[in-house]
């Protein structure tokens, strides 16, 4: 088995040309150095260095033979350690990021420009989908990081705290003016037109499974895949859309959609970070995720 140590040895004191000298720059005694020599020389069957009056000397057979290419190694390997103690300390390279495009819009997008403000050298692969096919992502190493909608139990990734709490209200047009100003047992909205998100989501899975504990079941006129289109079609009166407040603040204080108060309420819900099991976390990405703390 090679031991790197022994050629470091071997490399000053050629360099120096002088076990004394070695010794000072490696930070170990005069008979440590001479004693690694030795071991190297029986290791490799063959003289290294010729002692003479003036110091040591590479022999012609032996330590002339192999420095340049000993040389060459420890100097890949001192870049090689280089390179990672400076992903440890210097943002640099491409932040992979995956996250809903709603996520995107309403959490993550004002970080994204604040960061670059900080660390213009960095760059950003934005990767959308829905909680679960970003989750894929992440242990398929096409993401560095995702944030997703909570809650989510799997065991193969790392979540990293809550970045966001989210409050699902429902939500209307004037069209249905006769739920404002009211308080509305929530079995009652089994009457009305109803848009919620796909079941193969987080936050359809969450509101399904609370209205369930209650005995209610609510099925929807209209599935969406995305938030956007639902507070579209809820702002034209297609029907009373399920979504958490903090997407729908432009259409409340606008006017355009009322918040339809419910008995009971949803339960608060929260958005956080995965990261993959067992990978270090370069320092950009460290620095990224110090933002939502």
């Amino acid at each position: 088995m090679v031991n790197l140590e022994l050629y470091r040895v071997f490399y000053t004191v050629a360099k120096c040309g002088s076990l004394t000298r070695a010794a000072e720059e490696l930070y170990i005694s005069q008979p440590a150095v001479s004693q690694a020599i030795k071991q190297l020389e029986n290791q490799l069957g063959t003289s290294l260095f010729n002692r003479t009056h003036k110091g040591m000397e590479l022999s012609v057979q032996g330590g002339k033979l192999i420095f340049k290419q000993v040389e060459e190694a420890l100097t890949l390997l001192d870049g090689a350690e280089n390179m990672l103690i400076e992903l440890k300390t210097t943002a640099t390279g491409t932040i992979r990021i995956g996250a809903t495009d709603s996520i995107f819009s309403n959490l993550i997008a004002d970080k994204i420009v604040e960061f670059h403000e900080m660390y213009p050298a960095v760059k950003f692969d934005l990767i959308t989908g829905t909680t679960m096919d970003t989750i894929a992502q992440l242990k398929d190493n096409k993401c560095d990081i995702v944030f997703i909608n909570l809650p989510v139990d799997d065991k193969e990734v790392v979540l990293s705290g809550s970045v966001s709490l989210l409050s699902d209200i429902f939500v209307a047009n004037e069209k249905f003016s006769e739920l404002k100003n009211s308080v509305v047992p929530i079995k009652k909205l089994q009457e009305y037109p109803i848009l919620m998100m796909e079941k193969n989501t987080v936050a359809r899975h969450a509101t399904d499974a609370y209205l369930s504990s209650l005995g209610i079941t609510l099925q929807p006129d209209i599935e969406v895949a995305n938030w956007d289109l639902m507070l579209k079609l809820a702002a034209k009166g297609m029907g009373i859309g399920c979504v958490p407040r903090e997407y729908c603040k432009k259409y409340l204080n606008s006017g355009e959609l009322f918040e339809v108060a419910i008995n009971p309420t949803l339960p608060v819900r929260g958005v956080g970070m995965a990261l993959p099991k067992n990978v270090p976390v370069p320092f950009a990405l460290r620095e990224f995720m110090a933002l939502f703390k």
